[in-house]
């Protein structure tokens, strides 16, 4: 597992509350982990594609895109 999934991977589980959700935006990690967007975007992929977090993408009443909700296993 890359370093930067590592990275992320923490930094979701220590956002998360007791059922292991959270839903910081990717700036918001890529800001708080001195990362590019692009960087965490990777790592949540490889989160996801070895089954350590699941995505869930999030709309708001309007229709639009709000943060994607995360369950850290």
């Amino acid at each position: 597992m890359p370093h930067r999934a590592k990275t992320v991977y923490m930094h979701l589980k220590s956002m998360s509350a007791s059922k292991g959700e959270c839903w910081p935006g990717i700036k918001t990690i890529a800001a708080d982990l001195g990362l590019s967007k692009s960087t965490v975007k990777r790592a949540i992929r490889d989160l996801e594609k070895h089954g350590y977090i699941e995505k869930e993408t999030r709309h708001r009443d309007n229709g639009s895109f709000t943060s994607n909700l995360y369950r850290v296993k």
